[in-house]
């Protein structure tokens, strides 16, 4: 896959940053009086990947002004060695704006994680492409991809039309986009015409297109998987279905799906799948030991991009996302930040001997 060279960034994400708690001891939020705080979304989860390896990423958002929690996040930013672009708001008062709060515990062996987002008058979801300077970004300054969420677009009808008009402005200066689609049915309750539509314009323009059997279906009205009466396995459900939506999405170039089943909240089966340049790379699942599995597949997406923003085969895209999604499943944050690039390899690789 050719990117764009030149560029003062590698990548490039638009996101509501919030923050997340989560319960000490792997505990149930119910009983729990102790909680460790993470700055957090989805899209940073991503950029993490080749941020922590020494890539240029940067992200554009929303801050409340004078926020305590706003200053949180950005010095946590700052740490992760992602750039930040995005305009302060007045809070408006106690019933103003805020950043989400995200309330999440672990689960425990038979005790599956729960959930919980607290989202009402999230600064994020004013968001809008006139808050940035788009030219200078993406023709002066320059980005070679650009990542996009399902979770920031649904999260209103502003962040719905800044999604598709910043995508529309990467393209126009030839910036590759990179669409996880992450569909959730909460987020599109009442607005799922206008949610079809929206996705299915920026998976149109997108070069990176991800997803899972429930996201093509429920997001972009593709026809999932069938057995078709007869023996087949989950890989080949999900190639099946892919090849479907390869004859839909042409200008996609690069197809990606993880592979879960989740034996108990302590131990998954993690697989991969990609579909590049007519041929399929896979990873069939392998038991991974799970300490909190939120990240994990955000995890994978940033070892995706980052494999490609390196020039490599797709062979190790693959190889190399599933051990990234796999190594944020070991980590009490929902990010991984790998130390160098060896962590992952030999995550891949089966080694967990101790290095000297």
């Amino acid at each position: 896959m050719i990117l764009k060279k030149d560029c003062k960034y590698d990548i490039m994400a638009v996101t509501s940053m919030g923050i997340r708690i989560t319960p000490v001891n792997r505990q149930p939020v119910n009983v729990s009086n102790l909680y460790e705080m993470h700055a957090t979304s989805a899209e940073t989860n991503v950029l993490n990947i080749s941020a922590a390896l020494g890539l240029k990423a940067k992200v554009l958002t929303k801050f409340v002004k004078d926020s305590p929690i706003a200053l949180y996040i950005k010095g946590e930013l700052r740490k992760r060695n992602i750039e930040f672009e995005g305009i302060d708001i007045e809070q408006g008062g106690p019933w103003g704006y805020r950043h989400q709060f995200n309330i999440a515990d672990s689960g425990f062996g038979v005790r599956g994680p729960r959930v919980l987002n607290d989202r009402a008058g999230e600064v994020g979801r004013t968001l809008s492409a006139s808050d940035f300077d788009l030219e200078r970004i993406f023709k002066e300054e320059g980005c070679r991809i650009l990542h996009l969420s399902g979770l920031i677009a649904a999260l209103s009808e502003e962040t719905s039309k800044c999604c598709l008009d910043i995508a529309l402005a990467a393209k126009k200066y030839g910036t590759a986009i990179s669409f996880d689609l992450n569909y959730r049915a909460s987020f599109w309750k009442g607005r799922e015409k206008e949610l079809r539509e929206i996705f299915t314009k920026i998976a149109s323009i997108s070069d990176i297109l991800i997803g899972n059997e429930e996201d093509f279906q429920l997001a972009l009205g593709v026809k999932g998987p069938e057995a078709g009466g007869k023996s087949i396995s989950k890989t080949d459900a999900f190639k099946d279905m892919i090849t479907r939506i390869s004859a839909q999405f042409k200008n996609v170039k690069v197809f990606a799906n993880t592979l879960r089943q989740v034996e108990n909240a302590n131990l998954h089966l993690w697989g991969a799948i990609i579909y590049a340049e007519g041929n399929w790379y896979v990873v069939e699942p392998r038991e991974i030991p799970v300490l909190d599995r939120i990240g994990g597949g955000d995890g994978f997406v940033g070892g995706l991009l980052y494999g490609i923003l390196k020039g490599w085969q797709p062979e190790k895209w693959v190889q190399f996302a599933w051990a990234s999604g796999a190594l944020a499943t070991t980590l009490l944050t929902d990010y991984a930040h790998p130390a160098d690039e060896e962590v992952i390899w030999s995550i891949y690789e089966g080694n967990a001997r101790v290095k000297r």
